[in-house]
């Protein structure tokens, strides 16, 4: 009889003991998906606000001062919410790093989900605030041919994402200059693909204005270019990556 009690006793500490951490994940997942909502949101809106600002004033703002813009965002979205969700803001870095074994995938489409909203609320803030005509239109628009852009999208992409492998994910890494560096990279790809194809490198930066604006001119080139760039450039950098036996060999060699 005691027995029974004790195990009776026993069942319901696991069952509360699972209950809780079931509990636990779910908030923690909620917090991701703001995380990644809000931080999407402030990227898509002050670095969007820049190109609509510029349009519309003349060149106010200058296209190195939307370069850097874009840059200075993202850094700061890194170093304020990336600890709680990874700071993606991206569908193709989320979609990488799953296939890396980086992220679950479990979470891919929430991930996609928060940042396609927080994209799409931006977009519709800046269209609200502010009266944009087609000329001052701040989406992504090939000028000159749609295949030229979608190979743009390809190699830039390629170069961030080997840029966050490296800096971010690789535990060899010097992590707390992760934000500056991955900043520094989306402001240079700027500089050379923003005349070419507007140097989205992001899905949901190209699909929420065009949702908003209803303009979805080559907008494959932005979904797929991405998303191919960034995969190429996640497995490219994994091949410099220690492999299990030579990890041995270090660590033997630091013993």
């Amino acid at each position: 009889m005691i027995e029974s009690e004790e195990s009776q006793v026993s069942a319901m500490e696991k069952g509360n003991t699972s209950l809780i951490i079931s509990t636990d994940q779910k908030i923690h997942l909620a917090q991701k998906m703001l995380a990644e909502f809000i931080g999407t949101f402030c990227v898509i809106f002050a670095g969007c606000g820049s190109v609509a600002v510029n349009n519309l004033y003349g060149g106010a703002v200058t296209f190195p001062g939307v370069c850097v813009t874009w840059g200075l965002i993202v850094m700061a979205m890194i170093y304020t919410v990336g600890h709680v969700s990874g700071a993606h803001f991206n569908p193709a870095v989320t979609i990488t790093l799953s296939l890396l074994g980086l992220c679950p995938f479990k979470e891919v489409a929430v991930y996609i989900v928060s940042q396609l909203s927080g994209s799409i609320l931006a977009s519709g803030m800046l269209s609200l605030i502010m009266n944009v005509t087609p000329e001052a239109y701040f989406g992504t628009i090939p000028a000159g041919s749609t295949l030229q852009s979608f190979f743009v999208e390809i190699i830039i992409t390629f170069i961030l994402m080997f840029v966050i492998s490296g800096a971010s994910n690789d535990h060899r890494a010097i992590k707390k200059h992760g934000g500056i560096v991955v900043g520094m990279t989306i402001m240079l790809n700027v500089f050379v693909g923003g005349p070419i194809s507007g140097a989205s490198m992001n899905p949901v930066r190209s699909l929420g204005p065009a949702i908003v604006k209803w303009r979805f001119k080559g907008i494959w080139a932005y979904i797929f270019g991405p998303i191919i760039g960034a995969v190429i450039g996640g497995f490219v950098y994994n091949l410099l990556t220690p492999t299990q036996k030579s990890f041995k060999e270090i660590l033997k060699r630091s013993g």
